[in-house]
């Protein structure tokens, strides 16, 4: 069908080149916040993986598009490189004009490069895509730039994406400086069904459709679902060819093809085993505490509340002069977690944002002080509000009150003990 005859100023569903709109769903904005908190991060490192033309390359564009024009950015395709492409590669898009020079030489230009940026706290940003293609030799050198440190944090924030599962490289012993720093392990899911009709309304609409469900009535649009899996770049060209073998509108459900669908990157084994341990038993939130990349305890949130701090007397009490006594508390309302910073000295920050009161979600990471606190709670995947009376009243200010008492016993603690020895005090 031409175009024009479909109301159409453009093609809706192009399979090359920039998209006609670019459409919020709910992996997606998940995935953009996983961008955004590897950038923001002093130590980002992150995994984006999904199947092929499940939209990895259109979220990549769009968050670099979203970034400030002075961010230094490098997108390669780690398919077949070796050291000498790989840091020929980035150092190009970062501006150098190379000739030829030895691996060594090059490493050094780029390990000045992200120093330098580094320090005027705008490290580099580096995103390898078919990052499961690279030669062995590339993953030893992206383990040395993931080394590079500065005062603030690491001196390259990296994205390593792929359409499998990374985790069988990861886990190589080789790989740990990649390992260690990682802050998410985030794999694309499909799209809903309705997400996958506002999707395809909204691409008509981005190109002069004033009635997108006539051209794609409700069941074109659950049919072109089920055919594409649910995963963006499919749907679209399943939405293309089916404008294009439409004879009049609205468009058939015979008028769309039912190709072979790829898998998802998750583990379906470790899901399925997951799904029936979750219905067996309740959920339970883990802590896996780290300092400077080595994890130093792995804790399960199995009280009510914590308090985390310098003191002994804290549930969980970290040894550092940059925490405060009593430097934050954690307390869970029904299948939710709330942080509540204790107004310490150096602050509380989650996905390196500060905060004084926020709603944890799965793979959030606290920092307070030099350490990090990864929270695993994979029943928490929304950052919904705590809300009502009953909550503030009950969980809130009993725990308040719970932790006056806890101070009032530590400071007794410190008294010296009763002796018949001591003076008494005279009338």
């Amino acid at each position: 069908m031409d175009l024009g005859a479909a109301g159409l100023t453009g093609q809706p569903f192009p399979t090359h080149g920039k998209p006609s709109a670019i459409v919020s769903y709910g992996a997606e904005r998940a995935a953009r916040e996983v961008l955004e908190n590897t950038y923001s991060s002093p130590t980002g490192l992150s995994l984006l993986q999904g199947p092929t033309l499940s939209g990895k390359s259109t979220l990549i564009r769009s968050f670099i598009d979203s970034l400030h024009e002075d961010c230094a950015v490098a997108v390669v395709d780690g398919k077949g490189l070796n050291t000498t492409n790989l840091l020929t590669s980035i150092l190009r898009q970062f501006g150098y004009s190379l000739e030829l020079s030895s691996n060594s030489e090059l490493l050094g230009l780029l390990r000045v490069f992200a120093l330098q940026q580094a320090d005027k706290h705008e490290a580099p940003l580096l995103i390898i895509e078919n990052t499961h293609e690279l030669n062995p030799s590339a993953l030893r050198t992206l383990c040395e730039l993931a080394e590079l440190r500065v005062q603030m944090g690491k001196a390259v924030k990296i994205v390593l994406v792929s359409d499998r599962s990374l985790n069988p490289i990861i886990s190589a012993p080789a790989l740990r400086p990649l390992a260690r720093r990682i802050l998410h392990d985030f794999h694309l899911h499909p799209l809903t069904q309705e997400e996958a009709k506002s999707y395809l309304h909204d691409k008509l609409r981005a190109v002069g459709s004033d009635y997108p469900d006539f051209v794609f009535p409700d069941a074109v649009c659950g049919e072109l679902w089920k055919a594409s899996g649910g995963w963006p770049g499919i749907l679209d060209r399943l939405a293309l060819l089916a404008l294009a073998r439409a004879e009049t509108l609205p468009v058939s459900v015979a008028d769309v093809e039912h190709p072979a669908l790829p898998t998802g990157t998750w583990d379906e084994e470790e899901l399925a085993l997951a799904e029936r341990e979750f219905a067996t038993s309740p959920g339970v939130p883990q802590l896996v505490i780290s300092n400077d990349g080595n994890v130093i305890a792995d804790i399960k949130m199995e009280k009510p509340r914590l308090l985390i701090g310098r003191s002994d007397h804290n549930d969980i009490a970290i040894s550092s002069r940059f925490i405060s006594r009593h430097h934050a508390l954690l307390v869970r309302h029904g299948s939710s977690t709330f942080l509540m910073d204790l107004n310490s000295t150096n602050g509380t920050f989650v996905n390196a944002k500060r905060v004084s009161n926020h709603v944890l979600v799965h793979d959030d990471v606290i920092t307070i002080g030099h350490h990090k606190i990864k929270f695993h709670d994979t029943d928490a995947r929304t950052r919904g509000n705590l809300e009502g009376i009953e909550f503030a009243d009950t969980a809130i200010m009993k725990t308040l009150q719970d932790m006056r008492n806890l101070l009032a016993q530590e400071n007794t603690e410190l008294l010296p003990a009763a002796s018949e020895d001591l003076p008494t005090i005279q009338a």
